[in-house]
């Protein structure tokens, strides 16, 4: 098993456990907010010069209730068809628009694409399914302005993506134009793989995740097991969702939640790619300012993102040819 030894993941690390210890993960949700505001501030960036932004509400209904958006749009867009749909990690309890302001700023810098982010509801004051039917809000009222969203989601934020598109196939609609999901929390099995080996990763536990699984199930994970709309893997057929690409972080309990996702959709006919970053943890997203790696990464995210929303994407269908782990 590889460890970590890459100087600038070391360093990102030690800046994150600074202000956010590991044990932040299963404090109470108000403390686990206030230090993941104090870590998120260490990594801000600098807006890039061309992407302005806004905030406002969608409303929705069933309950009735208003929704906070960020939009981020670029001087340079060039496909004003198209956005990107971001959801926020932050194991349904934690994150919210400022939290990733930076992640998103640059994503629509770098693809030239609109980019939209949700404030969903978090747990434990509103467990499953209310982020998912946020998302699902938001999701159907930009369809009104767009004729191709990409869903992209980090950690439980792509769990919401990969449950919006098998919320949306099984009410028959059509797909977004492609799910792009960041290390991404969809239930794997726990008493093997990544789960077992990489139990305790910087920065995320396996018992971290089984966690922040309970609460967002409202105390009760195990009446949801067969639900694949709270964790994807749980179900039985991939057919007909939309194209993805996902990307694991090697050193993180949620890696192989990522490959078992593309294996799945590729076995079933869906175009599909994993991508796993040799010596990234989870969260690495907040590392682009000092990790070369994690750069490498974000701007592959962003050629694909660009890719799926210009209806380009070199991703093939078919049985699993997936990039080994190192």
């Amino acid at each position: 098993m590889s460890e970590l030894t890459d100087p600038e993941i070391l360093e990102f690390v030690r800046v994150s456990e600074d202000s956010y210890p590991i044990d932040a993960n299963v404090a109470s949700p108000e403390e686990d907010r206030r230090l993941y505001r104090l870590m998120f501030a260490l990594f801000e960036l600098p807006r890039p010069d061309d992407v302005a932004s806004g905030d406002t509400f969608i409303a929705a209904a069933g309950p009735t209730r208003q929704i906070p958006v960020r939009y981020y749009s670029s001087a340079r867009a060039d496909c004003p068809s198209a956005a990107i749909l971001y959801l926020h990690g932050g194991g349904f309890v934690v994150g919210d628009l400022e939290s990733h302001d930076p992640t998103c700023a640059r994503l629509c810098a770098e693809t030239g694409l609109d980019v939209i982010s949700v404030d969903y509801r978090l747990c434990p004051e509103q467990a499953y399914p209310a982020a998912l039917d946020d998302v699902e809000a938001a999701y159907r009222h930009l369809a009104l302005s767009y004729d191709r969203i990409v869903v992209m989601g980090d950690s439980a934020g792509g769990n919401l993506t990969a449950a919006l598109c098998r919320r949306l196939f099984r009410l028959g609609e059509p797909q977004p134009a492609g799910q792009v999901l960041i290390y991404p929390f969809l239930g794997g099995p726990q008493d093997r793989g990544s789960f077992i080996e990489r139990a305790d990763a910087p920065l995320l536990r396996a018992s971290d995740c089984q966690h922040y699984r309970q609460l967002y199930a409202g105390g009760d994970a195990a009446a949801l097991q067969h639900d694949p709309e709270f964790m994807p893997l749980s179900a039985d057929d991939y057919r007909g969702l939309a194209t993805a690409f996902a990307v694991s972080a090697d050193l993180d309990p949620l890696r192989d939640d990522a490959r078992l996702y593309v294996e799945r959709l590729r076995a079933a006919g869906v175009a599909a790619e994993w991508r796993n970053e040799p010596q990234l943890v989870h969260g690495y997203l907040r590392a682009i300012s000092m990790s070369r790696r994690a750069r490498a990464s974000f701007a592959a995210i962003c050629e694909m993102a660009r890719a799926f929303a210009d209806q380009l994407s070199p991703i093939r269908s078919g049985s699993p040819q997936l990039q080994k782990i190192s």
